[in-house]
This record gives C-alpha cells, structure tokens and sequence, in this order.
C-alpha cells in the first residue's frame, strides 16, 4: 500500500509516494543528506511528518524535478502533505492551519520586452 501527493512551488515539481516503513527518505534515488545537503531544507521537507507524528510510519520515494534546491525542497514538502491526506483525511485541520497543504503561488515575474528585467529600467534621460 502506498500513498501519492504531487507537490509543486516555484518551477519545481515533485511527486512523493510513502509506503508503510521505517522512516527512510530517498530522493531521485540518493539519501535525503545526499540530495539536500543544507539542514534547514531537510526540515522544511520534515515539516508535515514531524506535524502529524507520522515520522517513522513511512518511507519516503521522491521523485523531484525542474527548479533550485528551495524550491525542490517547497515542492517535496507539499507532495507529503498530500499524500498524508490519501492516508488519514483527518490529518486536514492540523495541515492546513499549518499553511502546508496551500500551493505557493510566488513565481518569477516575466522580463518586460523594451526593457533590463521584469521590474528594472532603463536610466531615464532629459537631455
């Protein structure tokens, strides 16, 4: 039995399967402290199990495409909270007052034709 949660911030995508187990992480096939190497990533991607006490309930397999680190690490983090709702419908309130099962809608605004980047300018002239 496993459960499926599709998790996507910024350009990164992932999609998490967790299947009953020991607490393993694996992450486009290598150890989570393989793949996100900074700690503070691998507690963002925490979050939602440690929230739901479901820390060593499950292993986790992801799969985690496009984007930098933070975004991957956003992305894997709400694939989870996902797939936790597939396990225990339950776990709804306590996730969402947690802000994890809301996509973040930031992404990069798109540069502007005529100009240097999406928001900077050309320096104006008078003369």
């Amino acid at each position: 039995m496993q459960y499926y949660g599709t998790g996507r911030r910024k350009s990164a995508t992932a999609r998490v399967y967790l299947r009953p187990g020991g607490g393993n992480f694996k992450v486009n096939g290598a150890a989570i402290d393989l793949y996100f190497k900074n700690e503070t990533l691998r507690m963002i991607i925490r979050q939602p199990l440690q929230l739901t006490d479901t820390i060593n309930k499950f292993d986790v397999v992801v799969n985690v495409d496009g984007g930098g680190v933070a975004g991957q690490a956003g992305a894997v983090r709400h694939g989870i909270a996902r797939a936790l709702l597939e396990f225990n419908a339950e776990l709804r309130k306590k996730l969402k007052k947690a802000g994890l099962l809301t996509r973040d809608p930031r992404a990069k605004e798109r540069k502007k034709y005529g100009q240097k980047g999406a928001r900077k300018r050309f320096q104006f002239s008078k003369r």
